[in-house]
């Protein structure tokens, strides 16, 4: 995988009574989380009264120390874990952001992207708003504290109406928490209790890093209500069919978590097994490249009865302040964070499998690195369909012209690579791989939460969103981003 990442992933915390560590839970929860993003990290706090925050550049373990967090002192709290795309990588773009006001006082985490940005930016602007970031997750807080004195769940309502593209939000105010979670489910969002409360995360491994129990995932259009009454569900807008973002299970979620009923490794084994199918070769082994081509690995090596090998090593410790000068010096990195096993590969015909090829650099050094350790022949398999087009909606992808399969056909990448063979799943390989591993809860695993009163309606079967692979998104693209797509 190269030059692909995620937006955020956010948290939020309600504890009940006079419990002050919710800020503590949301620091361990965004520790869990941190594969999500490593730019910037923050944490606010409610004690009920009162909204107190911090945050700033660099790992949450950065960022947060004994001090800073036994300042922030709470039974509610949200936190964010950055990687910026909408906007620089700066403090004024870190999150949550707080909006205060004689109404009350407002925080919000946002993971996902806004495609309609510039023109609510425009249309607050015009009616006296002001910012200080580039973000457009200000746009949402800033929207939100206008229609504030509605009431907040008319606020977010009307907010949440008027925004388009992907969301999937933790708000509080001194007294609430809030999850919002776009109308197609593009980003995720999870519930889960806790000891003395409930918990939001993007993922749900969040919710076992505190000892809590995941209890199921936020539906596409539903906003809960967090307070001392217990959990609120209800739905807002149309209803309209649920499109989660597929590289969710084939890259940036951890393994094991669950998101909307499909567990990421069984995912990723199944598209391994799926591929296997679809592309087989003669070799000796199978290797995957950490760590997101791991399960697909397993997976392949098990169809095929080729055996598993580690092959290739990761060096886990390379810091996120190692920046390199240049582009050529960035590339090289590679060989400092991957090394070969000569062990497991010299003599041996290799398959390596990886979740995608973006740029196609990554791909050609690693097929380098195994040659070198003695690779007798290197065949490279791919478990998604090849990357054409630029994501809107939550991912850093490069534009089309970045896109190594946007311009070149596959025995073309092949011969970039420098691989003896090339293939990738196809898409209705990896859908259907996908659903096998779709877990329907039972009626009587409904009714066992009963204390979210969540709403009835029946949420459409499982989509996924496939903008990347074929150029069609759940919604049209609008403002800046849409008109370079479509220039």
């Amino acid at each position: 995988m190269d030059e692909m990442k995620e937006y955020c992933g956010v948290v939020g915390i309600y504890l009940s009574g006079s419990d002050n560590a919710a800020s503590k839970l949301a620091y361990y929860g965004l520790q869990s989380l941190q594969h999500r993003g490593q730019e910037s990290a923050g944490i606010a706090v409610s004690d009920g009264s009162h909204i107190e925050h911090f945050k700033n550049m660099g790992l949450v373990s950065e960022v947060f120390n004994r001090e800073n967090l036994s300042s922030l002192k709470g039974h509610i709290a949200i936190g964010h874990t950055l990687y910026s795309t909408s906007g620089k990588a700066t403090i004024e773009n870190a999150q949550p952001f707080v909006s205060r006001s004689k109404l009350g006082t407002i925080a919000v985490a946002h993971n996902g992207s806004l495609v309609n940005t510039e023109p609510m930016r425009e249309f607050l602007e015009e009616t006296g708003s002001s910012f200080t970031s580039t973000s457009d997750s200000e746009v949402i807080i800033k929207l939100i504290a206008k229609n504030y004195k509605k009431g907040l769940e008319r606020a977010i309502t009307d907010t949440i109406q008027l925004i388009k593209g992907s969301f999937a939000l933790c708000v509080m105010t001194e007294e609430k928490l809030i999850g919002v979670r776009d109308p197609n489910g593009i980003r995720p969002l999870c519930l889960g209790k806790v000891q003395n409360g409930w918990m939001l995360a993007s993922e749900s491994c969040a919710i076992d890093a505190v000892g809590g129990d995941f209890v199921r995932d936020v539906d596409p259009g539903e906003i809960i209500i967090i307070n001392e009454d217990g959990v609120l569900s209800f739905k807002f807008g149309e209803k309209t069919s649920k499109k989660v973002c597929v590289f969710e299970y084939v890259y940036f979620a951890r393994p094991d978590s669950i998101m909307d009923n499909i567990g990421v490794l069984e995912a990723r084994m199944k598209m391994g097994e799926v591929l296997a199918r679809e592309s087989p070769v003669e070799a000796d082994v199978v290797v995957g490249v950490p760590d997101s081509g791991l399960g697909a690995a397993m997976g392949y090596a098990r169809a095929s009865g080729i055996p598993y090998a580690m092959g290739i090593v990761k060096n886990k410790y390379i810091g996120r302040t190692f920046i390199a000068p240049t582009q050529e010096a960035r590339e090289q990195l590679v060989f400092v964070k991957l090394n070969a096993l000569k062990s497991d590969v010299c003599g041996k015909r290799v398959i390596i499998i990886d979740d995608s090829i973006v740029r196609g650099t990554t791909s050609r050094r690693l097929i380098r690195l195994l040659r070198k350790a003695g690779a007798k022949e290197v065949h490279f398999r791919i478990s998604s369909p090849p990357v054409k087009f630029p994501c809107y909606l939550g991912i850093d992808t490069p534009e089309r012209a970045g896109l190594i399969s946007a311009n070149h056909d596959i025995e073309e990448i092949r011969k970039e690579i420098g691989a003896d063979s090339l293939a990738f799943i196809s898409m209705d390989g990896m859908i259907e791989a996908l659903l096998s591993c779709l877990k329907v809860p039972s009626p009587e695993e409904d009714s066992e939460n009963e204390g979210e009163n969540k709403w009835n309606e029946q949420q459409p079967p499982c989509g996924f969103c496939q903008g990347c692979f074929i150029g069609e998104y759940p919604m049209p693209m609008v403002g800046e981003l849409g008109k370079r797509e479509s220039e």
